[in-house]
This record gives structure tokens, sequence and C-alpha cells, in this order.
């Protein structure tokens, strides 16, 4: 009757690592391949083949990745450039505070893991009930991603020349798109879409009279402002 249990309970645990398995190639996949649009829109922005895979290989954050090759895209000085790349990347700081409580990995691994801190890994470690299955949801996703987004960064990059003007072909907007679908499903609350919505209207309100990349840094304002007004507004409504 033990063996029974014991037989049973391995085949749910064999059952549910699968799921995490499955997911985790899914988000792996699907945003890997859109390292083939960075690829040609960084070639695209002047920067060499060295440049653009170092970017992917070291960067390894999609949003500040494409933030970055669009300003300079755009005219902007390298300086707004990568200092609008880092306020998007700032992000992943606060998941890994996060993920280093729930996965506690070894000290000797974090360095290496934190290569993988971002939207995609957190979301899908975040999502699973057990440290077990997130750390396995960490793994396969932050693996399986960076190897794809690399490739095809890589083959992006080669296939610049061939493409030609990326504007023609409209994968100059693939990194606001991508970007986009991302982070849609996070906003959850009426802050959160608040603050997105702000982030937007002060980026695109001051695109035409501000140097490429310096509405980018503007729009992070909006985060700050909104929590403020929410404060203020929950202070009012405790008075009453």
């Amino acid at each position: 009757m033990a063996d029974q249990t014991t037989l049973e309970d391995a085949d749910i645990g064999g059952k549910a690592n699968r799921a995490v398995v499955r997911d985790a190639l899914g988000v792996g996949v699907a945003v890997g391949l859109s390292g083939f649009a960075f690829g040609v829109t960084s070639a695209g922005s002047g920067l060499t083949l060295l440049q653009t895979c170092a970017l992917s290989l070291l960067v390894f954050t999609g949003a500040s990745q494409f933030a970055l090759v669009g300003a300079l895209a755009a005219g902007g000085s390298p300086f707004t450039a990568a200092a609008g790349a880092f306020f998007l990347g700032v992000r992943n700081a606060f998941y890994g505070l996060r993920l280093s409580q729930l996965l506690a990995l070894p000290r000797a691994v974090r360095p290496f893991a934190a290569q993988w801190v971002i939207d995609e890994t957190a979301a899908v470690a975040l999502a699973q009930p057990t440290r077990r299955a997130a750390r396995l949801g960490f793994v396969v996703t932050g693996l399986s991603l960076y190897l794809l987004w690399n490739l095809t960064t890589l083959l992006g990059a080669l296939g610049a020349e061939a493409i030609g003007d990326t504007e023609a072909w409209g994968l100059d907007a693939a990194g606001p798109a991508v970007f986009l679908a991302l982070l849609a499903p996070m906003l959850k609350t009426g802050t959160e879409r608040a603050a997105a919505a702000l982030a937007v209207l002060l980026g695109l309100g001051l695109l035409p009279v501000l140097p490429a990349g310096v509405p980018v840094l503007l729009a992070a304002l909006a985060a700050p402002a909104v929590l403020w007004a929410d404060g203020r507004r929950r202070g009012q409504g405790d008075a009453r």
C-alpha cells in the first residue's frame, strides 16, 4: 500500500514537473524568437555585429536593449540611450529581491542566476506553488530564452543587410510591440494602469520637443507621480 502511494505521488510530481517545463519552454521560445527583430533593428541603427551580439549576451533584457538601439537610431546620444536602457532595467533588481527569497539558491550560483533575472523568468518562477517548481521554471525559462534570444539576435544581425530598410518592413516597431505585449498582462490594478498611461503620454508628448532618449527618462517619473497621487487620495479618504 505504501509503495502504491509512493508511486502515485511520484506520478503526480512528474506530471507537475512536465507542466512547469512545458510552460517555461513556451515562454522561452515565444519571447526568444523576438531576438531576430532586435538583431535586425540593432544592425540597422548602426551597431556592429559584435556590439549587437554583446548586448544580448551581457545585457539580456529585451526592453532595455530595444530602448538603447531605438534611441541611437533616432539620433540620441550614447549617454541618454544608455540611461534610458538602465532605468528600464532597474526593475530586474526588484525581481531579484523577491526571487532570492523564493529560489534560495547557493551563494556560488547566484551571480550566474542573476543574469537570467528578467520579466519572463520572474513571472514563471513566481507562478509556481513550490520552491522546487519555481527553481525548475526559472532554470528552464532562463536557459531556453537565453540560448534562443542570442541565436536569433545573431541571425537577425546577419540578415539585416539582406532585408534592407528595417522601417520598410516594420521591424522597427517590433521592440515596442514585444515590450507592450509583455507589460499589458502585468497591469492588474488601476494604479498600475494609470502609471502606464501617464508614462505613454509623457513619452509621446515630449518626443517632438526633446532629444531622442530623454523622453524615456522623463516618462519614468510617471510611477512616483501616480503613487504620490494615490497615496494622497487614500490619505484624504482615511481622514473622512
